[in-house]
């Protein structure tokens, strides 16, 4: 049974909307040491309360640091172990190099923008092979 999303008090530079079966997470702003904690901890309660297949929506996001993309794969850890999926969106270059220099590029699919990423409704678990190299990276 899904429990309604609640606004996410500690951290307002996130927002959650349910498309097509995903749970859009839009992050605005910074994805830091000071801001990982709280986007964590509130992702986190939205996979307590069932919600397995997320988009982590980064096309606002202005900065990432190394602690983000710990952000990032410990999320992923955790819905895999619920047997969820998790797609990232960002087109933005400067973050996408956070990923390609963190080594972490060829391991995620990314999508341009949440219409493309929520496209298709989620099957099965889309991280069951996690950590698996995307072709040709």
């Amino acid at each position: 049974m899904r429990t309604p999303i609640q606004p996410i008090p500690e951290n307002d530079t996130l927002e959650v909307r349910v498309v097509n079966g995903w749970t859009v997470v839009t992050v605005t702003g910074e994805v830091d040491i000071c801001s990982s904690g709280a986007i964590r901890a509130a992702v986190g309660r939205l996979i307590d309360a069932g919600h397995r297949h997320c988009v982590l929506d980064l096309c606002q996001v202005t900065f990432l640091d190394s602690m983000g993309l710990g952000l990032i794969v410990a999320l992923t850890k955790r819905l895999r172990s619920h047997a969820g999926s998790l797609v990232l969106t960002c087109a933005d270059r400067r973050v996408l190099k956070v990923f390609k220099a963190g080594g972490l590029y060829s391991f995620y699919a990314f999508h341009d923008s949440v219409a493309e990423a929520t496209r298709r409704a989620p099957e099965g678990s889309g991280l069951a092979g996690w950590p698996h190299r995307r072709g040709g990276e």
